[in-house]
């Protein structure tokens, strides 16, 4: 992938004098325009309102500065291709209603900075996003957006990047990300990518290989052959490597994935069966489990290799550690009272506590990246996905299925990604996310069945 550079301080495109919209003062009774003396309310969207009330939001295609041949097709196909990616990512953030290109008339390149708000005011919209994309003479692209309150007939927001061609798609999500971020204040998250575990085959005999993914589901590619099982991956913080477990010759251990030069590395030289890793959020540790003698503990072992520390030391199985994002505490699994619930302890080790106290089982626990939130898997009749403070306070539900498990969280914290199994003797699961309403819930595409997603930080 090539790198992106943004373009923030100067202005992407300057106002040509010749086309300002002949409104550009609102006038009483023009569409998109309040009452003399009074102020339009700020524009926003929230967050807590889930798909209730999602923004009516312009999104037409953006006009190119010349029709030039790129590597990934022309300017003007592009620009078309850009506004898709953008409506495609607000409309599965449940918070807007876009109107995509199909339906709105085509923009010139001069009207980028200008916008006839007359129109885009008929159109039922309430905010607007205009922009365009140009080819420079080194090969790269030059694509910039900007976010209009209609009403207001304001500009809200202008970014724009330079990408290779082969990386427009990363500035349509970036686009996207800056319109989010303006309109929810809440942090951005369509520009991450998903590592995951893509299956087939039949329940018995299920080929598993290790598969990465934009949060959309483009750009899919497959890391491993299928030829060893493969659990439970999880991206570094540098978003460089993966950590995950594998069954050689049939024994669970954990390894680590380079993305750039396709090597894994076993992490841990021992006869023990080692599972369920994790990079500490500075990327210097990796915490797993290891089954010595019949009990089951967390250690963390440094990535550069090492001894491996005993963090816990309870009979019973103690299982899927989680950082907090400062790396001062970890939450994980446990059946040292009985049942299978959830603890949150000192990075050390120090002070075990119970926090989960509801019917059932918990599991699978991840500490949000934002420190407020852990998410969890409760057992009881069915697997649903949830979500309690790391007190243990202000447990929700999120879903209701047979088997929703393995919540990992958006760059923002505010979307949870898990995968869920399907009744019958098929063994199939894909994957899906929820937003914290709980109302929002969507199927992602895969080319093949998925399990154990892990959603990585936001891309630089």
């Amino acid at each position: 992938m090539g790198a992106i550079a943004a373009l923030v301080a100067a202005p992407l495109i300057a106002r040509p004098q010749s086309a300002q919209p002949p409104a550009q003062t609102p006038q009483p009774g023009q569409p998109g325009t309040v009452p003399p003396g009074q102020q339009p309310p700020p524009l926003e969207v929230s967050v807590t309102g889930g798909v209730s009330a999602p923004l009516p939001i312009a999104i037409p295609t953006l006009p190119a500065a010349a029709s030039v041949a790129t590597a990934a097709g022309s300017t003007d196909e592009l620009g078309y291709k850009l506004a898709q990616v953008m409506t495609a990512d607000l409309k599965n953030s449940g918070l807007f209603t876009p109107l995509g290109a199909d339906r709105l008339k085509p923009v010139a390149f001069d009207e980028v900075a200008a916008p006839q708000f007359d129109y885009w005011g008929g159109t039922g919209a309430q905010a607007l996003v205009q922009g365009f994309v140009r080819a420079n003479g080194d090969g790269t692209l030059t694509v910039g957006c900007y976010l209009y309150d209609v009403s207001a007939r304001t500009e809200l927001a202008r970014q724009g990047f330079v990408v290779s061609p082969a990386d427009w798609r990363r500035a349509a999500h970036k686009c996207a990300d800056t319109i989010y971020t303006r309109l929810t204040g809440e942090g951005p998250y369509f520009d991450s990518r998903v590592v995951y575990v893509s299956e087939t085959g039949p329940k018995g005999r299920r080929i598993k290989r290790l598969a990465i993914m934009d949060q959309d589901g483009a750009e899919h590619r497959f890391l491993t052959n299928g030829q060893s099982i493969v659990l439970t991956p999880r991206f570094a913080p540098s978003q460089q490597s993966i950590v995950y477990m594998s069954y050689v010759d049939d024994r669970p251990r954990v390894y680590v994935y380079d993305l750039g030069s396709g090597r894994q590395r076993l992490i841990a030289e021992n006869a023990s069966l080692t599972f369920a890793p994790r990079f500490s959020p500075d990327g210097r540790y990796i915490l797993f489990s290891m089954a010595v003698a019949g009990n089951t503990d967390i250690y963390r072992v440094p990535v550069a290799g090492g001894a491996a520390q005993r963090l816990t030391n309870a009979p019973g199985i103690d299982t899927g550690g989680s950082y907090s994002p400062d790396g001062s505490r970890i939450v994980f699994e446990s059946d040292r009272s009985g049942s299978q619930q959830l603890y949150v302890m000192n990075a050390d080790g120090s002070n075990p506590r119970r926090i989960s106290f509801g019917g059932g089982r918990y599991a699978t626990p991840a500490w949000s990246p934002r420190g407020d939130l852990i998410a969890f898997t409760r057992i009881a009749g069915n697997f649903r996905i949830g979500v309690m403070t790391p007190s243990g306070g202000g447990e929700k539900l999120l879903t209701d299925d047979w088997q929703d498990e393995g919540p990992t969280w958006s760059p923002n914290g505010r979307v949870l990604m898990f995968f869920r199994y399907y009744q019958g003797s098929s063994g199939r699961a894909d994957l899906w996310s929820v937003d914290l309403t709980g109302v929002n819930l969507r199927k992602l595409p895969t080319p093949l069945d998925g399990s154990d997603p892990s959603w990585g930080p936001l891309r630089p």
